[in-house]
């Protein structure tokens, strides 16, 4: 059974459609769906008769991901079991060779080869689609925009093949090509010609057309600046053209006026009155009386193309629902814009920068609709500075502060996308890089939006080392933090690996201890060096290496004595830690007036861990009883703080500590931060310790008859609060009741 692509009205929360999901697997898996042949390019090892619209997705598919070369398009010379009919090669490196043996046996109807690199030229597919007698007959659509023609070699190797063997052909697109006069000619010989691009193409008259007068209905001549015409012969040669009701002569260079304009705006209805798309954007002193004259003598037009005319602000304008306009004077002209110039760059940046100065506006606004559009136009542009530059800037208006919260998630993700192609692809452009980041700073797109949060913070931080900013630098902080909270084990043990990043996270700690400054970015900070440190001893080892242990700035804030606490878990990082001044001065933060909580568990989290293992103490014995005591003196006097102070991704490096066998200190000390979580968030960490086994360490540790009366008093409390959760866990219970009892 086939399935069909199902259609969204929301497209951009619309779930992806099965089929595509299947081609893009088959798109990653050609190497073991095929095998390879003599000459090196792939058949599939075995294929079903696909249907027609099938084998079409596929090749498209294959072209959009990058994977169609010479070696994949070899699949296509299967033509019983992969039937083209509509083939897009857009931009993909073929050879002349293997273009001819892989599409030129299907009956095509149309092609799609704009941009195509490595060798191929329009000569080639020309050659090859007129030596398939169906093709000649079938192609209806061929598209060749951006290619190198080679006019020179179809001259001398075929001199019987031109545009007029392929006589069905009704729409040919050339733009940007290196078309020149007397094909022109031979194209406007073809019987059934409806549509014909010729957009920035060194053609230099345009009698031409009128081979084509009774059949050519849209003609699009963007930027012709080679014409070598007066304005009233082109516009007497427009005039005869009585089937044309699509006219495109914008032009981008956004020239100062031009006389066959404004022959055409003023020179009344009876110059193609039967006109319903007009453009002339780009075109300079378009004046408002002469589109107001042109759009009054055509009631039937529905498109006009203004942008950059200065003349879209006309009251005719406003009042003909059905006539559309791409221009600048509204939120809607603006949109039509973006629409339209697609694949025009200087509009689509043009059309961005007025929308920038529209969304400097737009507050409180969730407009999904327009971010779609920035979206394609940063797509569409990715290797353009201009373009990223100002659509980053319009992306940041339109998901700035609450904005993004009702956007959808699929939509923010392909955004995010973008914006982290567009740091990679320009990393030394400070503004840029700056609107990248406000972007990135938003709790909603690093909360809840899937995106490469790993790519993401090496990017950032990269970004990082080169700016000393002080808002942006907060902002780059806090998004780094963030971001590597979020990270799997084996992304941020990746990440911490990057000695760089431990050595920028550590030169700001030390910069803010050297001001004695306690700010947000201090925080965020450390709270970026605590994830990449736990559970991880390379980045841990890094933190050693990079003089993280010298600094002294635990009394200030909690966030580095949990670092420090991290390499304490790691056993063989223990010796360097073996620091007397080291000790002495995390004892002095076990308790007093002026410390917080805070920084004396964690404290205390570090003394515990080196003086859990007697055989790896290397300072004198009696500094180990000393700090155990004090340890010991300094738990009985914490009090519980009210809001959540820390979280666990595990209890596995409590274990060792709880074993019967350790010091009271030491026990008392992992029993208390158990207590501590499981009292905040019971429903989680109550969880963790059955599932880990932690409960029965807890028990064995209460019923020991050696164990100290503090110790085995917090244990069982704690296995008081296990119980209690087991039974509000029970099934018969309501939602409402568990979500009561979640919390202790």
């Amino acid at each position: 059974m086939w399935l069909h692509q199902v259609q969204c009205h929301a497209e951009e929360s619309c779930p992806v459609a099965l089929s595509e999901l299947c081609l893009a697997q088959v798109c990653l898996s050609l190497d073991s769906l095929c095998r390879t042949q003599p000459d090196g390019s792939l058949r599939l090892s075995w294929a079903p008769l696909l249907p027609q619209e099938m084998a079409d997705q596929l090749l498209h598919k294959m072209a959009a991901q990058g994977t169609l070369n010479d070696r994949t398009v070899g699949i296509f010379r299967s033509c019983e079991q992969l039937r083209l009919r509509r083939a897009c090669v857009r931009s993909s490196p073929l050879s002349a060779e293997a273009f001819r043996l892989a599409l030129c046996p299907h009956r095509l109807q149309e092609l799609d080869a704009s941009g195509v690199p490595g060798g191929l030229t329009g000569a080639h597919i020309l050659s090859g689609l007129a030596s398939n007698p169906e093709c000649r007959a079938s192609l209806q659509r061929l598209t060749l925009s951006r290619l190198q023609l080679g006019w020179t070699s179809l001259e001398v190797k075929e001199e019987q093949v031109g545009f007029s063997s392929l006589q069905g052909l009704r729409t040919l697109n050339l733009a940007n090509t290196d078309l020149t006069d007397p094909f022109l000619e031979d194209i406007c010989t073809l019987p059934k010609l409806e549509v014909l691009d010729i957009s920035s193409t060194p053609v230099t008259e345009l009698s031409a057309l009128l081979g084509c007068r009774l059949t050519l209905r849209s003609l699009t001549a963007h930027g012709l600046r080679q014409l070598d015409m007066s304005p009233a012969r082109v516009i007497s040669i427009l005039s005869q053209l009585h089937a044309l009701r699509h006219l495109d002569l914008s032009d981008d260079r956004f020239v100062s006026g031009d006389e066959a304009v404004r022959l055409l705006l003023e020179g009344g209805s009876g110059i193609l009155p039967a006109l319903v798309s007009l453009d002339v954007s780009g075109r300079k002193k378009v004046t408002e009386g002469a589109v107001t004259a042109f759009v009054e003598g055509r009631r039937g037009l529905l498109f006009l193309g203004l942008l950059a005319t200065g003349a879209g602000s006309c009251d005719v304008l406003s009042g003909n629902n059905n006539l559309k306009v791409a221009g600048e004077a509204n939120e809607k002209q603006i949109c039509e814009s973006l629409r339209r110039y697609r694949e025009r760059e200087c509009f689509t940046r043009e059309a961005l920068v007025h929308l920038y100065q529209l969304t400097n506006d737009m507050y409180d606004q969730t407009r999904p609709d327009i971010l779609k559009l920035v979206l394609g136009g940063m797509q569409n542009y990715s290797e353009s500075l201009h373009v990223q530059l100002v659509a980053s800037a319009c992306v940041f208006n339109l998901t700035n502060q609450d904005m993004a919260v009702g956007m959808p998630h699929p939509l923010l993700s392909a955004v995010v996308h973008q914006v982290l192609e567009a740091m990679r692809s320009f990393p030394s452009h400070q503004q840029l890089q700056k609107n990248c980041l406000l972007v990135l700073c938003s709790d909603t797109i690093l909360q809840d939006v899937p995106f490469d949060r790993f790519e993401a913070a090496k990017l950032v931080m990269n970004w990082l080392s080169g700016h000393v900013d002080r808002t942006l630098q907060r902002m780059a902080v806090a998004v780094i933090s963030i971001l590597v909270a979020k990270l799997s084990t084996e992304q941020t043990t990746q990440l911490g690996a990057d000695i760089f990043i431990m050595k920028q996270l550590l030169g700001i700690v030390q910069q803010k201890a050297m001001a004695g400054v306690v700010d947000s970015t201090l925080k965020f900070a450390l709270s970026a060096l605590w994830n990449l440190t736990d559970e991880t001893p390379t980045a841990s080892r890094h933190f050693i290496q990079c003089q993280g242990l010298e600094l002294r700035l635990m009394n200030m804030v909690p966030g580095l004595s949990v670092v420090q606490n991290n390499i304490a878990e790691v056993e063989e990082l223990q010796a360097d830690m073996m620091q007397e001044d080291l000790l002495e001065h995390v004892v002095t933060l076990l308790q007093g007036p002026q410390v917080e909580v805070g920084v004396s568990y964690f404290a205390g989290g570090i003394l515990a861990h080196l003086t859990s293992r007697q055989d790896a103490w290397t300072l004198d014995q009696g500094l180990r009883q000393t700090i155990l005591e004090q340890l010991h003196a300094a738990i009985l006097t914490w009090a519980l703080p009210e809001r959540e102070m820390v979280s666990y991704r595990s209890f596995r490096p409590f274990f060792s500590l709880l074993q019967t066998s350790q010091p009271a200190g030491v026990q008392l000390w992992a029993v208390w931060a158990m207590h501590l979580v499981c009292t905040q968030n019971g429903v989680q960490y109550c969880h963790m310790l059955q599932v880990e086994g932690a409960v029965e360490l807890l028990k064995t540790l209460s019923s020991d008859l050696d164990t100290h009366s503090n110790v085995r008093g917090m244990a069982e409390s704690i296995l008081g609060m296990v119980e209690c959760h087991q039974t509000t866990s029970n099934p018969l219970r309501t939602q409402t009741e568990k979500g009561h009892h979640g919390r202790s």
